[in-house]
């Protein structure tokens, strides 16, 4: 079996993209329902500055130590940021903008006045190239295994660790971090662990997606996820099956239309939130609109049999509780009339006698309950 998958570029460059995806899906669950997700943009244009910083030190071009380093600088990022925001002059998303422009533009700097016969690449550091992963490779005994799919496969074990290990004090101090500070669970030692660990995985992407379409892989499709499901874990699981989707159909298409393979993943990413924001079960727009069109129809006949229970045993009954009255009392067509009291009596609400209209005691109990609530509780 390793030996077919180190045989076969495509699989190797699928394997590699839906890792990408399913580490950054891990941490990236926790950014998105703390509202911090641009917090990943920030680390993946910082981690620059750590990668020049620990070659200048270390003069090595790749790593853990590079990780680590690069890992540092993206903790720097989040802690610089949270100082700016101390001050209370500059909100959160102004200080963001404010701090990782600097350390980006201090690293390229950097680059180009003492790393200028380095292999670093700012470009591919941003926008990698997922299509030659296969041709960057290590030897493991008799195998040569692409670069990235180690990295990549390490840092997917090691948040795929770090979320099952803190499930639930993650879980508690990013739905209600005042209790988990109560209960003494260090909730910003978990945020900088999470952040590490988000550092971590963008530097160990950069060569294979690059950090641009990192961002991509943290952000979207634990929003779709989001879109789709209230349970945590949930999320989780949809967030990872549609990171494997967007890697296995953006290299199909990328391969078809002779594109950017990764831009094609990241831009699946993208249709698979549309369609999350259109279709999706409880959130989508479809689902709205045909809730909002049941609760519509819903009132019309709770509005119906108001009317009829108003007029019910009143001289005037024979010329309200009649289809032609319900055009001038309720403002409704002949066509909409007929509509609501043909549902009406489909839910056994209605009887309907020649021109009159009569409520059976399942409508007159609903007539009731919804003029007199408390009185129907009370009973």
């Amino acid at each position: 079996m390793l030996t077919a998958l180190l045989d076969n570029v495509a699989l190797q460059i699928m394997l590699v993209g839906a890792l990408v995806g399913i580490a950054s899906t891990l941490v990236g669950t926790f950014l998105v329902l703390r509202g911090t997700s641009m917090l990943s943009d920030a680390i993946g244009h910082s981690i620059v500055f750590g990668i020049v910083i620990v070659w200048l030190i270390t003069h090595q071009q790749s790593g853990p130590v590079q990780i680590l380093g690069a890992a540092l600088a993206g903790v720097l990022t989040v802690f610089l940021t949270e100082l700016l925001v101390s001050t209370r002059r500059v909100k959160k998303d102004a200080a963001i903008g404010l701090v990782f422009p600097v350390l980006f533009s201090i690293g390229v700097l950097l680059l180009n006045l003492y790393a200028r016969d380095v292999h670093i690449d700012t470009h591919t550091v941003l926008l990698g190239e997922i299509g030659f992963v296969w041709l960057d490779t290590v030897t493991l005994g008799d195998y040569r295994v692409p670069r990235s799919l180690l990295s990549m496969g390490t840092m997917t074990l090691l948040n795929a660790a770090f979320v099952v290990l803190f499930f639930k004090e993650l879980k508690l101090a990013t739905f209600d971090e005042a209790l988990a500070k109560a209960l003494g669970l260090a909730p910003g030692l978990l945020f900088y662990g999470l952040l590490l660990l988000t550092s971590g995985t963008a530097v160990a992407a950069f060569d294979a997606v690059g950090a641009v379409l990192f961002v991509a892989f943290v952000i979207v499709p634990p929003s779709t996820a989001y879109l789709l499901t209230d349970r945590l874990w949930l999320m989780f699981l949809y967030g990872i099956a549609v990171s494997i989707g967007s890697s296995v159909s953006g290299y199909a298409l990328a391969v078809a239309w002779d594109v950017s393979i990764g831009g094609m993943m990241a831009v699946m990413t993208g249709v698979f939130l549309m369609l999350a924001f259109l279709a999706g079960p409880r959130y989508g727009v479809v689902a709205q609109l045909l809730r909002r069109r049941g609760q519509r129809r819903h009132n019309e006949i709770r509005t119906l049999a108001v009317h009829l229970f108003n007029h019910e045993g009143e001289p005037e009954q024979g010329e309200e509780n009649v289809i032609r009255a319900l055009r001038d009392h309720l403002r409704w067509d002949a066509a909409k009339a007929t509509r609501v009291v043909q549902r009406g009596s489909d839910q056994r609400l209605i009887v309907r006698q020649g021109e009159a209209l009569r409520l059976t005691s399942q409508g007159r109990e609903m007539a009731r309950e919804i003029l007199d609530p408390s009185g129907r509780r009370s009973a």
